[in-house]
């Protein structure tokens, strides 16, 4: 069987799987947060915060959740880090730096899970189990609220009330990831993934171009259960520095399929729980069909681009093997690529910088696109509705009707607070990566020079205002410099374009219901998808081309 041929084959056995698991994940997850019934662990830890889960909250006190939340979440964190020299289980580690443990810290609790340091030699079990994997759950529950209120605001009426913050947060911990979580460990650690606390073991006789010698120092640690959370929280912050490369987290090809299949599975459910929640499962098609079209289409490009020969070199192997793990081949890695860069994961099985230019322009055009083909837990279902909100403002433009999206009238108010949403992570990249490359210090941390140099700073930035985590190889990200700006990224990437949500959704939520008339747009059709799509393409291509144009694109074209 041809590289080609099985790359073909991999991607149409996930789409199988995917659809199989759409409908009853989708249902399942709109009965967790429609339900009026609290299951008795969800009381106990109501009771231990001291909140009414019965509460409904406007969009401002909804808000003060999440952020209150989170700013907790980002101290312990910290401390924990902080603390780790005087940890038990932390494997002789010491105590990590103010700046990275910052940086470590906002990473993990903003979702974007950015490493800027070697796992397996600077965190022990304690930081590992009890504050990143924690992290991993709770981030993504976060995610999947925020969503669920938007969503909230769409169906319900006369009324600025989304739900219950801490209620959608421990539900979709306890009834959604958690159960998940449990069911995929157990796949990977049949499959060969570690799970155990071991110490650190000393592994000799290594081939070191020179002949059998040298060693190495290997540390076990419960990787299936964070591979898994790591995975289906589309987290993508790896136990070890190769992230889901290394063999302990991502053993086989199988595992590296399934890994690719947790991280899509629960964003493209959502599409299902968003149209059973607004009483139209048609919406939820048109929202899926959407994602679907740009996820699949940026795959075959990516396969397309790393196939692509360009020499004898390429035509001996097959394709740019260079940077990727020959257990997963051309096809997997460039699978996994995409999925984790549409997403908000950031895991990698392959070095994206050693991509083909273009390959490597793909990974950045996609989380360019806001991730949300399909996007993160939560986080790419409200960020396909906002660009749902522009398309409809746009097709209102044309025909000069007033927009209407399921119902409610897109009014100044709500189509400003939109505009805001889609500006802030552009602003946060173009800015952010000026400045480093304006700089005479962060350019320091560059290892390559030219396009593929302005490349590294720009991924970097990119992966952290949008929330994703993956990188560059090359990068030092691990200075001053970048460790304080590229937290701050993370931080205004997740809960500035959070605060225009959730006040887009009470927005909507106080509205009364418009009736359909021959003149309303159909957003559930082939059509509303297709201009969904362009408006997404178009203007992310407005955006972002100059800045594509001087990095990969210029690397691509002169290769």
């Amino acid at each position: 069987m041809g590289p080609v041929l099985a790359g073909v084959l991999q991607l149409l056995a996930l789409i199988g799987a995917l659809a199989l698991v759409h409908i009853p994940l989708g249902n399942y997850m709109a009965k967790v947060y429609t339900s009026d019934r609290h299951w008795r662990a969800e009381k106990w830890i109501y009771r231990g915060i001291g909140a009414d889960p019965n509460t409904e909250m406007r969009w401002p006190a909804y808000l003060r959740g999440v952020l209150a939340f989170s700013a907790v979440s980002v101290l312990f964190l910290y401390l924990l880090q902080r603390l780790q020299g005087v940890l038990p289980g932390s494997l002789g580690f010491a105590s990590i730096d103010p700046d990275q443990a910052f940086n470590t810290a906002v990473s993990f609790v903003t979702n974007t899970n950015w490493q800027s340091y070697y796992g397996e030699q600077t965190m022990g079990h304690v930081v590992q189990t009890a504050g990143l994997a924690v992290q991993n759950f709770v981030s993504a529950a976060v995610g999947i609220a925020v969503a669920v209120a938007l969503v909230r605001g769409f169906a319900r009426s006369r009324t600025g009330e989304l739900g219950n913050f801490w209620s959608d947060l421990v539900r979709g911990v306890i009834r959604i990831l958690v159960p998940f979580s449990v069911l995929a460990a157990i796949v990977l650690v049949a499959c060969g993934v570690i799970q155990n606390f071991s110490g650190i073991h000393e592994v000799g006789q290594f081939f070191t171009g020179h002949g059998m010698g040298g060693s190495q120092q290997w540390n076990g640690g419960a990787v299936a259960s964070q591979e898994a959370i790591k995975e289906i929280g589309t987290n993508g912050g790896g136990y070890f520095n190769a992230n889901s490369a290394h063999p302990f987290e991502n053993p086989t090809p199988f595992t590296n399929l399934f890994e690719i299949f947790l991280i899509l599975a629960i964003p493209f459910a959502l599409t299902r729980t968003f149209g059973l929640m607004v009483g139209s499962v048609k919406q939820g098609y048109a929202i899926l069909a959407t994602m679907a079209t740009i996820w699949i289409g940026f795959t075959a490009l990516m396969m397309w681009t790393e196939f692509a020969h360009h020499g004898p070199a390429f035509d001996i192997a097959g394709g740019a093997y260079e940077g990727k793990e020959v257990r997963f081949g051309v096809g997997g890695s460039s699978i996994f690529a995409t999925a984790t860069t549409l997403t908000s994961t950031g895991a990698v099985d392959s070095f994206h910088s050693s991509f083909t230019g273009l390959g490597g322009g793909i990974t950045m055009l996609g989380m360019m696109l806001g991730e949300i083909a399909p996007g993160g837990t939560g986080s790419g279902l409200y960020g396909m509705l906002i660009m749902a909100i522009i398309a409809v403002f746009i097709a209102g433009l044309m025909v000069g009707r007033t927009p209407e999206y399921l119902g409610k009238k897109i009014g100044t108010r709500e189509i400003k607070l939109a505009a805001c949403y889609i500006l802030i992570t552009p602003a946060l990249v173009l800015v952010f990566t000026a400045a480093a490359m304006a700089l005479p210090t962060p350019g320091d941390s560059m290892t390559n020079s030219g396009a593929h140099g302005f490349s590294e700073i720009l991924y970097a930035y990119t992966s952290a205002s949008n929330n994703n985590g993956s990188a560059f190889a090359g990068l030092n990200a691990d200075t001053q410099w970048f460790n304080s700006t590229l937290g701050l990224c993370m931080l205004f990437g997740r809960f500035l374009p959070m605060v225009f949500v959730l006040a887009l959704a009470g927005s909507l939520a106080e509205q009364k219901p418009v009736p359909a008339t021959a003149g309303t747009l159909r957003t559930e059709k082939p059509l509303f998808t297709g201009l969904l799509v362009g408006a997404i393409l178009i203007i992310t291509g407005l955006t972002y081309f100059p800045a594509l144009a001087l990095g990969p694109l210029a690397e691509g074209l002169a290769s």
